[in-house]
């Protein structure tokens, strides 16, 4: 039984529906897997998935999961980023932002990363998708989550929410809060948070929740949409919340939260729970314990002014042309900067075949930039070109800056200060004078590469690949491969000999 405040405040707003609405089918959590657009349909994935899939009624790429010995964790297709494994309910809310390709996302309380997964497969590798977490190890969390799911157009920050809303004022397209709560939807699934609700806990996050969608209103541009969301059940941080922001905020208006998709499920707000301000709770959607999820809230709101006019497919914006030119000059700081200018086309074909011949070959030398055995971004760049066309060629040609010692494929992105823990795709870098891809490429363009060994489910290898060992190499030819189940990207390896080397990083591998 939840404690004794939560009771006595749901019964007194409820009355004989409290019995009725907290009355969930099962004894145990829901759980569910979300599908990635970005590896395949949900049709498609039912039709392969090995374990008993029942479609959810909150979104229509996630299905809910009966099986009780069931290890989302442990499975191919969760190492392959084909399925991020979600509690049914959640996975409802980010569809509600009606996301296109091209699009400036931000998902401003992002960690572990489901959500942020879901608007990446909207994106489909288009426009960028901003995803930050303020707790430093939850958002190392998500930098995995999303490299595994194979996202190439990220940014991850680790910022409180002010920060970003300083930095990129009117900037993102759609916005969402999936604000930090008192967590009532999850009793059940956590019992800790049931051991640490009070009243004042419940204050303390409405109070939070209230900072963070005003930082989240100064960063969303004319026009644009902003979908708020929350685990609980709360009035101040449901209902209430929603009618004070409209209060502070005359030029967001509430729209029907529905609205982007083809589809209803949960229920209406409630009238009694907005504190007494004015809201229309038909707009707004609750779903209860028995209606098959743990518990959520969402609302989605508009502010005034003319959408921004997205670009064409492969196109960047003068704007975004600019970031990227900035990214490549390894330009600091804030604002926009020039673009490089071109170099003597004799003299860059020189630095590039010397670079070329200096990294692929391994006999770089030392430099007053390098130490012994380094090479200069020129050379780690040559490098990266010569694997590229050799393993990815759709990749050759495409934006490449160095950062951190490793190479980096950039997405269209102001530099503005913010802490910054991944943006875009870390390919590889030059080791012992020869590139070394990073599981990220793999991860992100497996689909592109020109080697791969091709895994199923039902391969024995899959399982002693994901373990870290060699496997027999039966359909790739020597050199670097991708190796794929059922078509779907897990990492690289190395073929040599007619064995696979493991590159599959350690702290990912089965136990």
């Amino acid at each position: 039984m939840p404690t004794e405040y939560f009771e006595q405040r749901e019964r007194a707003l409820l009355g004989q529906r409290y019995e009725q609405l907290y009355a969930a089918p099962q004894q145990t959590a829901e759980r569910g897997v979300t599908v990635s657009a970005l590896r395949t349909t949900p049709e498609q994935f039912a039709q392969r998935a090995d374990f008993p899939l029942e479609p959810s009624p909150f979104c229509k790429a996630a299905f809910v999961v009966h099986q009780p010995d069931f290890k989302p964790g442990r499975h191919p297709y969760h190492h392959a980023g084909v399925f991020y494994s979600q509690e049914p309910s959640a996975s409802s809310a980010a569809p509600l932002l009606g996301v296109q390709p091209g699009m400036r996302v931000l998902d401003l309380c992002a960690a572990p990363g489901g959500k942020s997964s879901q608007l990446a497969a909207a994106l489909q590798g288009r426009g960028v998708l901003v995803s930050n977490e303020y707790v430093a190890a939850r958002a190392e969390i998500l930098k995995s989550n999303l490299e595994r799911m194979g996202v190439s157009n990220a940014v991850v920050l680790n910022e409180p929410p002010a920060r970003i809303a300083e930095a990129l004022p009117e900037f993102f397209d759609r916005v969402l809060v999936d604000a930090p709560c008192s967590g009532e939807g999850m009793f059940r699934k956590e019992p800790v948070a049931l051991q640490q609700h009070c009243e004042a806990l419940v204050k303390q996050c409405a109070e939070l929740g209230a900072q963070i969608l005003d930082c989240a209103a100064a960063a969303l541009a004319p026009g644009g949409q902003l979908v708020y969301s929350t685990c609980t059940f709360a009035p101040e941080e449901d209902e209430g919340q929603v009618a004070a922001f409209l209060q502070r905020h005359p030029e967001f208006a509430l729209a029907d939260v529905l609205g982007n998709v083809d589809y209803t499920f949960g229920s209406a707000g409630e009238e009694n729970r907005t504190g007494g301000l004015p809201l229309d709770v038909s707009k707004v959607r609750r779903i209860w314990p028995c209606q098959g999820g743990e518990g959520h809230f969402m609302a989605r709101l508009v502010k005034s002014g003319t959408p921004r006019t997205l670009p064409p497919e492969g196109e960047y914006t003068p704007e975004e042309q600019l970031w990227l030119a900035a990214a490549q000059a390894g330009k600091k700081g804030k604002g926009k900067a020039k673009p490089a200018k071109a170099a003597d086309a004799r003299s860059t074909r020189r630095a590039d075949s010397r670079a070329c011949r200096d990294a692929v070959q391994g006999t770089s030398r030392r430099t007053r930039d390098t130490g012994a055995g380094e090479a200069t971004p020129a050379q780690s760049l040559a490098a990266w070109q010569e694997f590229a066309r050799q393993y990815f060629p759709a990749l050759a040609q495409r934006p490449a800056v160095v950062h951190g010692g490793g190479v980096l494929l950039p997405v269209a992105f102001p530099q503005t200060g913010l802490h910054v823990l991944r943006a875009g795709v870390f390919v590889g870098s030059v080791q012992k004078g020869r590139f070394v891809p990073e599981h990220h490429l793999f991860t992100a363009f497996g689909s592109l590469c020109t080697n791969c060994e091709q895994l199923t489910l039902a391969d024995c290898r899959c399982t002693e690949y994901l373990s870290g060992r060699e496997v027999e190499a039966r359909t790739a030819a020597d050199g670097w491969c991708c190796v794929t189940v059922d078509g779907w990207p897990l990492g690289g390896g190395k073929v040599s000999g007619g064995r696979v080397k493991n590159h599959y990083p350690k702290a990912l591998r089965l136990l």
